[in-house]
């Protein structure tokens, strides 16, 4: 190290001759040398090696540091790790869990909606039997003053209103005009329920019952025919006119249908039905109104539409010869009614 000063150390004499009581003799200015070299040694290695290593100690310790955060973020991370794995096979058990269910439920609804359509069918063909006895039942003059008498007519009424309502408002137009089936247990059941009601306002007692305490009844069928599309349905539409008719028989049933401002718009629509047994009873509910004095001042000017008389006319082609015919009368009776309003 010396050497790196620029001196040389002084040679050191290993003479055992000159060897007193573990001392070496050394020359003074050799002495002083080494003196001098130690002291500036102690001078300058801290201000040359201070620094580096320094330096070389805090990057120690912060590499002790960092390695040590390293190895606890290695552990959490490993935590972490483990519990993840933990937490996935929960989720993969738990998700087997909900896939079995889920498929046993699948299945439950598949079996509940087989058990409900049975259950459908067997409902309408129960009561599309029981309503086509109603049906036969309700023919018979007696059969009908008994129900009345047993005072359970109103509510069979108003349950038929009703099914028929809830019938009608959930036909889909297209798929109707297209898979019809008139002989469907659903159509022969409300089909039923329409032909107990025309055959009650068949009935004297069963009409004035209808006429004085079934308003509602009447307004629906009306408002079902406005809401039933051209051609669809024929027979039920029939049914619910001959209803109508049946009940315009007597004063007090034409001028409770009467009062309904929608009875002649409702006509003119079915005259353009297309089914020629609708048009038909149209004519005959609208001969009906036309032939009792007392109600004609509630329709008003109406009849006397130059668009009525015009639809009518067309029918008056008709090959049907009983809707020809039908349409003939009515024109005589609206020129009739022209007359005696001029």
């Amino acid at each position: 190290m010396a050497a790196a000063f620029g001196g040389k150390l002084p040679a050191l004499s290993h003479d055992p001759k000159r060897k007193q009581d573990g001392f070496v003799r050394v020359k003074k200015s050799d002495l002083e040398k080494l003196t001098t070299e130690v002291m500036q040694l102690r001078d300058f290695l801290p201000r040359v090696l201070n620094g580096d290593l320094i330096e070389m100690l805090h990057e120690a310790r912060t590499a002790q540091t960092v390695k040590e955060q390293l190895a606890q973020e290695q552990e959490q991370l490993r935590q972490q790790c483990l519990h993840l794995q933990s937490r996935l096979a929960a989720v993969q058990t738990e998700c087997q869990k909900e896939r079995e269910e889920k498929l046993l439920l699948r299945e439950q609804l598949w079996q509940s909606g087989a058990d409900m359509q049975q259950q459908a069918a067997f409902c309408s063909g129960l009561g599309s039997a029981a309503c086509g006895l109603l049906w036969s039942c309700s023919a018979s003059e007696d059969t009908v003053s008994r129900w009345l008498a047993d005072g359970k007519l109103q509510s069979f009424l108003l349950v038929a209103a009703q099914t028929l309502e809830s019938f009608v408002r959930s036909l889909d137009e297209e798929a109707t005009t297209q898979t019809e089936d008139h002989n469907s247990q659903e159509h022969q059941f409300v089909l039923a329920l329409a032909g107990t009601i025309t055959n009650v306002a068949a009935v004297t007692c069963g009409r004035d019952f209808l006429s004085c305490s079934a308003h509602a009844l009447l307004d629906t069928l009306m408002r079902l025919l406005e809401l039933m599309t051209p051609g669809v349905f024929p027979k039920l539409k029939v049914l619910m006119l001959m209803a109508l008719y049946n009940v315009s028989i007597s004063v007090k049933g034409l001028k409770c249908i009467s009062e309904n401002p929608g009875l002649l718009p409702l006509i003119w629509t079915l005259l353009d039905d297309g089914d020629w047994e609708v048009c038909l009873h149209s004519l005959r509910l609208l001969q009906s109104v036309l032939l009792e004095e007392e109600v004609l001042i509630l329709p008003g000017s109406s009849l006397l539409d130059p668009d009525l008389q015009a639809r009518i006319s067309r029918l008056t082609s008709s090959g049907q010869p009983s809707l020809r015919l039908a349409a003939q009368q009515t024109l005589e009776d609206l020129l009739a009614l022209q007359q005696s309003s001029a």
